[in-house]
């Protein structure tokens, strides 16, 4: 049968606008071996915390058989030591004896990973988002879709096209690990909260043009409140103080978490809301089916927003597409109002969805 490597290092979004085209291939192909080239620091999208990486699937991992992790800050940190490092996932990337590698992530980095992993077929886009990774692949195709996640679905449908023969890979909503542990976290922690329906809200984001301001996050749980709905502010390291903003403006209506990525999936299940910008946590409540209220600057939510029925995304006509990681909130991102945001939540909180 099949042996299949998916390269797709980082980050949190990323990884998880992958997972429905990996979700299509297992359902496709469910005796075919999957392995997963991916950052430690992530690698709990794949598998809880502690599973072993390589086995059968379960609910602990749920996708795929083989984990490869990297780490390519260490790499970069240290340099004389990179070599023996990068040798050591080459040996036992191709101890697995892949037939096609799926580089998902398009930079130079992965392209590289993915040649090197002995796997016959290499394959990626003709357009990657680093335009000399195309150089490193043996076979490449166009984009299909807009979205990520259809681009992603699109690349594997065409590269495993000889291996499935009549069947289709299709769009399937992503299973996620099951962690008893976080799962027995994410209760505890509810109720030492003392809170039985919540919205979670994530205010930080990868960089700070994407930042809708912490004012109107407390200002949209302050509304929240008044309908009965609490609101849990996901803090990661460093972002403490902006969460702290967010729960002062919100009149004590918010309250902080932090928690560990097995963590935050237990508990954003448990979830009713969810309301963030284009981060990894907000894909994350989309891939769960929670109902979502997306704020979109700089970047274009056809391309990248929260993808599924439960989903809202936000954006002002005068936002511009740009990755340029300015320092400022973009512009059009401050267009969006508070009270737009509130009503895209209390429409999905009615069942406006469908």
């Amino acid at each position: 049968m099949i042996k299949i490597l998916i390269v797709r290092l980082g980050a949190m979004g990323d990884i998880l606008h992958a997972l429905p085209a990996v979700t299509g291939i297992r359902a496709a192909l469910p005796e075919a071996t999957i392995g997963w080239m991916v950052e430690e620091k992530w690698s709990e999208l794949l598998a809880c915390a502690g599973t072993a990486i390589s086995g059968d699937v379960d609910c602990r991992r749920p996708l795929v058989n083989q984990i490869h992790y990297v780490n390519t800050r260490q790499w970069r940190s240290r340099i004389f030591h990179s070599p023996a490092l990068i040798a050591g996932v080459r040996r036992a990337v191709r101890a697995g004896k892949y037939d096609v590698a799926l580089d998902f992530q398009g930079a130079i980095k992965s392209a590289m990973l993915a040649r090197i992993s002995g796997a016959a077929v290499k394959a990626g886009f003709v357009t990657p988002r680093e335009s000399a990774a195309r150089f490193l692949y043996s076979e490449r195709y166009g984009r299909i879709g807009e979205h990520v996640i259809e681009q992603n679905l699109g690349l594997a449908a065409q590269a495993l096209k000889k291996y499935i023969g009549p069947l289709e890979i299709k769009l399937m909503t992503p299973p996620l690990p099951q962690d008893p542990a976080a799962e027995s976290w994410a209760n505890a922690e509810i109720q030492r909260l003392g809170i039985a329906s919540f919205a979670l809200m994530n205010p930080g984001a990868g960089w700070d043009a994407k930042q809708w301001p912490a004012q109107r996050y407390g200002e949209v749980a302050l509304a929240l409140a008044r309908h009965g709905l609490k609101t849990l502010v996901n803090a990661a390291p460093g972002e403490e103080p902006l969460a702290q903003q967010v729960i002062d403006a919100s009149g004590g209506n918010a309250l902080m978490v932090h928690s560990t990525i097995g963590q935050l999936i237990a508990l954003t299940r448990r979830a009713r809301l969810f309301v963030g910008g284009d981060t990894g946590p907000l894909h994350l409540a989309a891939a769960l089916g929670i109902p979502t209220v997306g704020l979109f600057g700089p970047t274009d939510p056809a391309r990248t927003g929260p993808f599924g029925k439960k989903c809202v995304a936000l954006r002002h006509p005068e936002s511009q597409t740009t990755f340029s990681h300015h320092q400022q909130t973009e512009a059009g991102l401050l267009k969006i109002t508070v009270d737009e945001a509130v009503g895209a939540a209390r429409w999905l909180l009615g069942g406006g969805h469908g």
